[in-house]
């Protein structure tokens, strides 16, 4: 079994995208705890809504590459959009952080509302 946290962010319904997002998880993967939940600023793009975040700790039997398509598959079921610029709103995002205990996503240095929501789940 391979553990990883993911980080999770939203700015379009985000309450309510984030919990159809753990429901549509959990039906795959052991979902555990998440952290709390932030309110951030847009980056890049600031004339949109503010963001929510946050992570959540996940167990699969995917590997790294299966997961990460699986994630991406998610993300499109619940509408995602990947034609929007890269710092554009989001029904949802997600990102693989940690993989077994090791940092795979450079956000954890660089985000202090990345690595905060980690580090409460580390």
């Amino acid at each position: 079994m391979n553990e990883c946290i993911l980080s999770i962010g939203s700015n379009i319904n985000p309450e309510e995208n984030i919990r159809k997002m753990l429901c549509f998880l959990a039906k795959d993967h052991w979902v555990g705890k998440h952290s709390s939940w932030l309110k951030t600023a847009p980056i890049g793009i600031t004339d949109q809504d503010d963001f929510v975040n946050g992570a959540v700790h996940v167990k699969t039997q995917h590997g790294i590459e299966e997961f990460t398509k699986y994630l991406k598959k998610l993300e499109d079921k619940m509408g995602r959009d990947r034609t929007l610029p890269k710092f554009g709103p989001r029904v949802i995002d997600l990102d693989i952080v940690v993989w077994n205990g090791d940092i795979k996503d450079d956000d954890y240095y660089s985000r202090d509302f990345v690595r905060n929501s980690v580090d409460q789940l580390l």
